[in-house]
C-alpha cells in the first residue's frame, strides 16, 4: 500500500446523498469497540445506517483488535465474509487486498470526492493499493496522549503535573497516598503503545520516523533511543502495580481515582465521557505527554469483503456512504473520543481536549501511526517485546534495546 504524509487543511464541503434501498438489507459489521464509550460511539454508525433503510447487524468481538483480527480474517479467507468490517488504518487487511477478497471503492470514491474531503491524505492512501481504493477511513485516533486523575493528584498533595517529567517526579508522593502512578494494562499492544508514545515525546518526530518509517537499526541502537528505554523503565516501575488486563479497565482506573494517569489513546475520552467526567475539571489530558504537543494520525477504516448477493453489495455501498456523511462523522466522532476524517465538519460542541487534538491537527504536527508504517509481523514482535519488558523487571533497559533494534532491522 501507498503512505503518505500531509498537512491537515480545511476542505470544502461535499454533499453526500444516501439513497434508501427499495427494502430493507441486513449487513453484518465486525468490530472490536466494546466498552461503553465505544458502544456509544458505534451505536451512531448503527443508527445513521438503519435510517437508510437497511439494517445493521452488529457483529462486535470483545478482547481489542489483537483478538478480533484473526476471528475477522479467518471468517473472510474461510468463504464467510460479514459485509463490513473494521480495522485500524495501515496494513492490517493489505494481503486479504492482495488476494482480492475485499472490495474496490474507487468508483465510489470518486464520485463523491474522497480524496478532497480526506484530510490528511496519509488517511486514504492507505486505503490505496496499486491506485484502487479499499477502505472508508472513518476517524483519526492519536496515541499521543497521557491522561491524569485531578482528584488522585489532590490526595496525594501534589500538584497536577504539566509533563512527563513532573509527572514521573510526583510517583513517590502518589505511591505513598496508596494510588498507582501510572496505569498499564496486561495487553501487549497497551505496553508497545506506551513506549511508542514515549519515543515521540522523549526524542522527537525525527527520530520517529528514522526508526518506524526509514527502519534505521544505527538510530534505533543509538543514544536517543537509549533515553526513550530509560523512560520507559520509569514508566514500568510506577505501572507495576497495574492489576488489569484490558484499556478501559485501566482508564477506570483513572476516572475512580485509584490511578493517577495513563498513557493511552484519545479513545479514552469516550470513558470520561460515559462515566461523567469533564475535561480540565475532573481530568486532565496533556497532548505529547506535555512535552512534544505532536498527535498520530492512525485510526479506524472499514472494509468491505468482496460479496455476490448484489442488495449487500449495494448496502455496502450505502454504508459506505453513510460513514463519511457530515452529521454522521460528528455523532460519532464526538462519541468516540477521536477527530474527524473531514476538515470542513462543525465541532463547536468538542471538549477542551478534542479542541487540542484539533488545534495540532490544523498545525500539522502530526505523524503516521505505527500500523500504517510497518507490517503486522514486525508488530507484533515489537509489542512482544514490551509485554515482556514491562512485566520482567529484570529485563534490562540495555538488553531491551538491542532486541528492539534487531526488530526494527529485520522490519518490513
Amino acid at each position: 500500500m501507498r503512505f503518505g504524509f500531509s498537512r491537515a487543511v480545511l476542505a470544502a464541503s461535499v454533499a453526500f446523498c444516501v439513497t434508501a434501498p427499495a427494502s430493507a438489507t441486513d449487513l453484518e459489521v465486525t468490530h472490536w469497540w466494546t466498552s461503553g464509550g465505544e458502544a456509544a460511539a458505534v451505536g451512531e454508525f448503527a443508527k445513521a445506517f438503519d435510517a437508510t433503510g437497511n439494517k445493521w447487524v452488529d457483529g462486535a468481538i470483545a478482547g481489542s483488535g489483537g483478538t478480533a483480527r484473526p476471528i475477522m480474517i479467518s471468517r473472510i479467507t474461510g468463504g464467510d465474509p460479514m459485509g463490513a468490517t473494521q480495522f485500524n488504518h495501515g496494513r492490517q487487511a493489505e494481503e486479504l487486498v492482495e488476494a482480492g477478497l475485499m472490495r474496490d471503492l474507487t468508483d465510489l470514491a470518486t464520485k463523491e470526492g474522497w480524496k478532497d474531503i480526506i484530510k490528511p491524505a496519509s488517511l486514504l492512501d492507505s486505503c490505496t493499493l496499486d491506485g484502487k481504493i479499499y477502505c472508508v477511513p472513518v476517524n483519526i485516533h492519536s496515541w499521543q496522549w497521557l491522561w491524569l486523575s485531578n482528584a488522585a493528584f489532590e490526595k496525594a498533595g501534589v500538584a497536577v503535573p504539566k509533563n512527563w517529567d513532573e509527572f514521573v517526579a510526583a510517583g513517590p508522593a502518589l505511591e505513598k497516598a496508596g494510588i498507582v502512578p501510572l496505569a498499564v494494562g496486561g495487553q501487549p499492544w497497551q505496553s508497545a503503545g506506551a513506549f511508542d508514545v514515549l519515543m515521540v515525546a522523549i526524542a522527537g518526530k525525527d527520530v520517529f520516523m528514522k526508526v518506524f518509517g526509514d527502519k534505521d537499526e544505527t538510530v534505533a541502537a543509538g543514544p536517543e533511543i537509549a533515553k526513550v528505554f530509560k523512560a520507559a523503565d520509569d514508566a514500568r516501575k510506577m505501572s507495576k502495580n497495574t492489576n488489569v488486563q484490558d484499556w478501559n479497565q485501566a482508564t477506570n482506573l483513572v476516572i475512580t481515582g485509584k490511578a493517577a494517569g495513563q498513557i493511552m489513546g484519545d479513545w479514552a475520552q469516550g470513558e470520561f465521557q460515559v462515566a461523567g467526567q469533564v475535561a480540565g475539571k475532573d481530568y486532565t489530558c496533556l497532548p505529547g505527554l506535555g512535552v512534544n504537543e505532536i498527535i498520530s494520525t492512525g485510526g479506524d477504516a472499514f472494509y468491505f469483503p468482496l460479496l455476490k448477493d448484489e442488495e449487500k453489495a449495494k448496502a455496502q455501498e450505502a454504508l459506505a456512504s453513510t460513514l463519511l456523511d457530515p452529521k454522521t462523522q460528528v455523532a460519532f466522532n464526538l462519541k468516540k473520543g477521536s477527530l474527524p476524517v473531514r476538515g470542513d465538519v462543525d465541532l463547536n460542541a468538542a471538549n477542551d481536549c478534542m479542541k487540542k487534538g484539533l488545534d495540532i491537527l490544523a498545525k500539522g504536527n502530526v505523524i503516521p501511526g505505527t500500523d500504517q508504517l510497518m507490517s503486522q509481523d514486525t508488530q507484533k514482535q515489537k509489542e512482544d517485546l514490551f509485554s515482556e519488558f514491562f512485566s520482567n523487571q529484570g529485563l534490562t533497559p540495555e538488553d531491551a534495546q538491542k532486541r528492539f533494534a534487531e526488530i526494527i532491522a529485520s522490519a518490513d
